[in-house]
């Protein structure tokens, strides 16, 4: 039998994998690796076969069998613990980078804050502008320059990494919206900000981090 005939072979708990996936709120997913999480979804929240997930995800067949199957595992790990015990984390080199953005963006810096930004930058401004290039991005950081409704701080969305957009004047600190930032390397690929999206901060989960 080949590899390829191997593959299409029914799995027998796919059925309860499909079913705990769907159950799965985004949190659990957030604390799977990359492999492992867009194999679980495209395959048993997205009923793609495994030919089509290595087509999508660009791995190889046996790379996507044992990210599914690692995967699969650690859900199942998860759906057996306490709810405070799926409190997202950050590694260590994510929190640094978002820590430096957040703390040149704070002081005002942006000109330290455009050097980390790529040349080919994607930015979008939810529900109002999409900017492309360093170039275009600068206007976005003069709009921040200019007003003083702000204040940043590190924290999750929904189990995601996230830079939270505080309203200062508020007694309560309150949460206003929120950014996400894509690194490759050093440098910041694409930026989100969801400071004109309030509807996407309904239900979501917030989740503040301690210096």
């Amino acid at each position: 039998m080949t590899e390829a005939d191997m593959s299409v072979i029914e799995d027998p708990s796919g059925s309860a994998d499909s079913r705990l996936a769907a159950q799965t709120g985004l949190r659990s997913f957030m604390q799977l690796s990359v492999p492992q999480r867009s194999a679980v979804i495209l395959v048993d929240v997205l009923g793609l076969s495994l030919h089509e997930t290595c087509e999508v995800t660009g791995a190889t067949l046996a790379a996507t069998k044992a990210a599914l199957h690692r995967g699969r595992a650690q859900l199942k790990l998860l759906a057996l613990q306490p709810e405070q015990a799926l409190a997202p984390r950050l590694d260590a080199d994510d929190e640094r980078r978002l820590r430096r953005y957040v703390d040149l963006f704070n002081a005002r810096d942006f000109d330290a804050v455009r050097a980390l930004i790529a040349e080919d930058v994607r930015l979008d401004v939810v529900n109002r502008v999409r900017l492309r290039g360093k170039a275009e991005a600068s206007t976005y950081f003069g709009n921040y320059d200019r007003i003083s409704d702000w204040k940043l701080s590190l924290g999750f969305v929904d189990g995601r990494p996230a830079i939270l957009i505080h309203e200062p004047q508020a007694a309560d600190g309150a949460v206003r919206g929120f950014m996400l930032v894509e690194w490759a390397g050093e440098e910041v690929i694409q930026i989100r900000d969801f400071r004109y999206a309030p509807w996407c901060l309904v239900d979501a989960e917030i989740r503040a981090v301690e210096r």
